[in-house]
């Protein structure tokens, strides 16, 4: 071995202590936050006439699905893991075509006055309905769960992508439109050159409220509709089988994948957009 090979290790441990030195001080309150949580749900679990389980008893009462997320045994009766995944499934389809057709929209209401008045008052009414209300008219039309679950999804999905997406069209700078105009740009230079990179800041923010969003619509759905796999139905059979343990232990879950969701979106955000000056 070479002297250079024997101090990689060195080296690289040294980098891996120092970035989780640096990283401490963002760590510790969330981990004492967590900690002080648990504890007091525990002393609240342990009170007279409490009807919910402690951490300590929803561990107890998981553990197989905690420590084994994988098994299978057919039908719906699955793993989390294979819960959360059928799920997350849905909601990458659903939200893939409300991206596409909410970004397409956008673009093209921020760009025709006219067409935004028309549509507005429309846009505005269906954005407010909830996703559950979404449900009984989507099981209506398509007539079948898992198409009615994916629309849902994309019904939801789409208003904040498609709103953020006109009011960043609408913003652009008279500077920008002026200088497209000195250098006579085509349209398809003035939409890539211009138009993209300024509206792109909220097109992104649309693009993050949207992911949450389509995952708690898909939570929803999946809660009211029997017989398919994923971690909403999972709840509600748990639900009606009693057993609480789970469903708070499913809360859970779904709360780590919004939350990587979220910082996923947040990360891709920080590679695409270019980094405000400080």
């Amino acid at each position: 071995m070479t002297t250079l090979q024997s101090r990689r290790p060195a080296r690289n441990t040294k980098g891996w202590g120092s970035r989780l030195s640096k990283q401490l001080p963002d760590l510790i309150p969330p981990i004492i936050a967590i900690a002080i949580f648990l504890a007091l749900w525990q002393l609240f679990s342990w009170t007279p006439g409490a009807t919910l389980p402690g951490p300590i008893q929803v561990v107890q009462d998981t553990w197989v699905l905690i420590f084994w997320p994988f098994y299978d045994r057919g039908g719906t009766d699955k793993g989390l893991f294979w819960q959360i995944l059928a799920s997350l499934q849905r909601v990458a389809i659903s939200y893939t075509l409300a991206a596409i057709v909410g970004i397409g929209l956008g673009i093209l209401i921020g760009t025709n006055k006219m067409m935004s008045k028309a549509l507005d008052p429309i846009f505005q009414l269906l954005r407010t309905v909830p996703p559950l209300a979404w449900v009984p008219i989507a099981l209506a039309a398509l007539r079948q769960n898992e198409p009615a679950a994916l629309f849902v999804i994309f019904i939801t999905a789409i208003w904040p992508i498609l709103i953020n997406t006109a009011v960043g069209v609408k913003q652009i700078p008279t500077d920008y439109n002026n200088v497209a105009k000195v250098l006579q740009l085509n349209r398809k230079e003035y939409f890539f050159n211009i138009l993209i990179p300024a509206a792109l800041p909220y097109i992104f923010t649309g693009l993050r409220i949207a992911i949450g969003l389509a995952w708690l619509a898909i939570i929803a759905a999946e809660i009211v509709m029997s017989g398919i796999v994923g971690i909403g139905f999972f709840i509600w059979e748990a639900y009606q089988n009693n057993n609480v343990s789970e469903v708070i232990l499913a809360l859970i879950y779904i709360g780590v994948v919004g939350f990587l969701l979220d910082k996923a979106m947040g990360w891709i955000e920080n590679r695409i957009l270019p980094a405000e000056p400080k």
